[in-house]
């Protein structure tokens, strides 16, 4: 078993719950009392500590951390617990995402918040027997801070939560997701009850209006405007609707806001139904977040059964009912015309507009729509005030941005910011900056619909326009990090397959148009490019951006149209030298030994799985690059740099011209 690396003591160690704690060996009640409210800021990370006086201790059982394996770390944790006699003074429960992915599994203790990163179901039994039992924290799986290399105890002092200003992800991390009793422990559906309860529709629409809330779906369109269009719709019959069909390659904020806090979803549609005077209303997630879809369900049904939906919602005679809608996974369902045709029963495709949804949506009936992360802010700000919402930002856009951190960064994760923060702050400061010492080249914004920004714009701020200016999106947040290793027009040719692939084929140009590009760029990226290839590139995203039916068609071309702008170099070096400068397409790349370094140890050839490495032991080693399929196994098993990855004709001849001569 690999040990785990040591660390500089850190400063940051409270002091750990006693060993003078009375024992029993009775198993934890499956139901525990509602817990002691605590204050809803938008500032601070923790767990919901025990309101019945036990040490709380939460384990992280968002997405990523229970593939990780977080459910047997729980079940570790209740049986150890019981096993020494702590279950009158240890209460073991499970949280939604805490936001650092790269650190699951990992497990919070109330009491000083203390934070266990990337536990192993053997270390529970020490952190119950060291910690809980005998109040000295276990320092060596305490989390490392990857800058200092000192070791952090509390959660609210590491770095990447310490930067986040936490609005939408309030609750997220922070309860049990499963628990309706912890939601309203935190404040839960109060702000549901003032509005319902002492706001008329038009007041709530005004302090939507007034807080600056615009659209997190991607488009940024203000939440009150819509709100304002669907209500002022005639009809007695109006729909909303939350999408939360997150498609985004790297993109995960929505996913964990309805795994980790799905009654703050909840809350903020009924506050919305009362608004526009609509009395059902979908909740459209897609199938492939199955802990999502069960966590909703869950929620809906605590909430019918605390008089939080049905007919009589707060008791005030408002009916709302809510449905769930599984979407198949069609990227352009995000898009809101294909999602309302997805609803109907139809084939997911978008249509001309107008008629927009707020006058012609889901059967006919004005329709709003709304995405997780953007309904999540709602009860915050009915339940602060608009002006409260508002200090947060800047002058174009108000309040704060989940962003999910994807890619070759150090602190891969879920993060909330205020509007108006930099990349710069965001790649580096919260995000920690880029794995291995290596250099940062780029981030993909706005998933595959976005661009490729470079070093040069770390400092543009994160709002709608100025992203737009660079010719980037902020799509729903997704965040994909590239460093030096990276090649632009590979990655292009990523995006691009991606959306030509979920295409819906309805319009010509997003068909037949993507399908043209990501031919070009396929033949660029296996050696095959030729002169003309990127002015036709150019040419085709024009045409598609301007004649596209829908979002996803207009959008396509960014990642293309971005990584020519600020990377043209590296498709003229593909095209006109037919080299990769990342050293990353295997077409244009090869592998050699080369002369100086070689020990003939043979290592190499060993790992080779097409046996296309030659030697004596003790000799210099050689590669068939006629069989080699550039798999990299020769590289990484290599302990003297001897294997080198070249590219170009001109230098791949001249290091086999220098073999040759050895």
């Amino acid at each position: 078993m690999a040990e785990r690396r040591p660390a500089k003591p850190g400063k940051s160690t409270p002091k750990a719950p006693g060993a003078g704690a009375p024992k029993s060996r009775e198993k934890t009640p499956a139901k525990r009392p509602a817990r002691k409210a605590a204050p809803k800021t938008g500032v601070r990370v923790g767990v919901q500590p025990s309101g019945d006086g036990r040490t709380r201790v939460s384990v992280c059982a968002g997405t990523a951390c229970v593939f990780a394996g977080s459910m047997k770390i729980h079940d570790a944790f209740v049986a150890q617990v019981r096993e020494a006699g702590l279950a009158d003074s240890v209460d073991v429960g499970i949280i939604g995402c805490h936001g650092l992915c790269s650190q699951g599994p990992l497990a919070v203790v109330s009491e000083g918040e203390v934070y266990y990163p990337r536990l192993r179901e053997d270390d529970v039994a020490r952190i119950v027997g060291e910690h809980l039992a005998g109040g000295r924290l276990v320092e060596d799986l305490l989390y490392v801070d990857p800058a200092t290399e000192e070791r952090i105890a509390c959660a609210h002092d590491i770095p990447f939560y310490k930067q986040q200003t936490r609005i939408a992800l309030r609750d997220v991390g922070v309860i049990d997701p499963e628990s309706i009793d912890e939601y309203l422990a935190r404040g839960g559906y109060e702000a549901g009850r003032k509005a319902l309860g002492t706001m008329t529709p038009e007041a709530i629409v005004e302090e939507i209006l007034a807080s600056g809330l615009r659209g997190r779906g991607g488009a940024g369109f203000p939440t009150g405007t819509k709100w304002k269009f669907a209500r002022q719709s005639p009809g007695d019959v109006k729909y909303v609707i939350c999408n939360g069909d997150e498609g985004d390659p790297g993109a995960f904020m929505d996913a964990s806001i309805m795994d980790g806090d799905p009654h703050a979803v909840i809350e903020g549609m009924v506050i919305a139904s009362y608004a526009i005077g609509a009395h059902e209303g979908y909740i459209y997630v897609r199938a492939e977040y199955p802990l999502a879809v069960r966590r909703l369900r869950l929620a809906l049904t605590a909430a019918e059964e605390h008089g939080f939906l049905g007919d009589d919602v707060f008791g005030i005679g408002w009916r709302f009912r809510l449905k769930i809608k599984e979407g198949a996974g069609a990227f352009v369902c995000g898009e809101e015309t294909a999602m309302i045709a997805s609803i109907e029963g139809r084939r997911g495709m978008p249509r001309t507009r107008p008629p927009f949804p707020a006058t012609r949506g889901l059967w006919g009936r004005p329709t709003n729509i709304n995405n997780v992360e953007t309904l999540a802010n709602v009860p915050w700000i009915v339940a602060h005030g608009a002006a409260a919402y508002a200090a947060y930002g800047n002058d174009a856009c108000k309040g704060t941005k989940a962003f999910s951190l994807a890619g070759k960064i150090v602190n891969g994760g879920l993060a909330e910011v205020p509007m108006g923060s930099t990349l710069r702050h965001i790649i580096f400061d919260v995000g920690g900056g880029i794995k291995d010492g290596r250099a940062f080249k780029a981030v993909q914004l706005g998933g595959p619909s976005g661009g490729c920004l470079p070093a040069s714009l770390l400092e543009t701020t994160i709002d709608y326009e100025s992203l737009a200016a660079t010719g980037a999106i902020m799509g729903s947040g997704g965040m994909v990090v590239a460093d030096d290793s990276t090649c632009m027009v590979d990655l292009a040719k990523y995006f691009l397959q991606f959306t030509q692939n979920e295409s819906c084929g309805k319009c010509v140009p997003c068909r037949l148009g993507t399908k043209r590009m990501l031919e070009i760029l396929e033949r660029i990226t296996g050696g095959e490019g030729e002169d003309g290839d990127i002015e036709r590139l150019e040419t085709l995203a024009r045409t598609i951006k301007r004649t596209s039916l829908c979002g996803l068609g207009q959008t396509a071309p960014n990642p293309v149209l971005t990584t020519i702008k600020y990377f043209r170099d590296e498709y003229e070096a593909h095209i006109g030298e037919k080299r990769c400068p990342a050293l990353s397409c295997t077409a244009l790349i090869a592998y050699h030994i080369d002369v100086a370094a070689c020990t003939g140890c043979t290592l190499c050839a060993k790992k080779c799985p097409m046996d296309c490495i030659t030697g004596e032991k003790k000799q210099l080693h050689t590669i068939d690059q006629e069989i080699c399929i550039k798999c990299d196994a020769c590289r990484a098993a290599c302990r003297f740099a001897a294997v080198e990855v070249l590219s170009g004709p001109d230098q791949i001849a001249a290091a086999i011209k220098r073999s040759a001569g050895k």
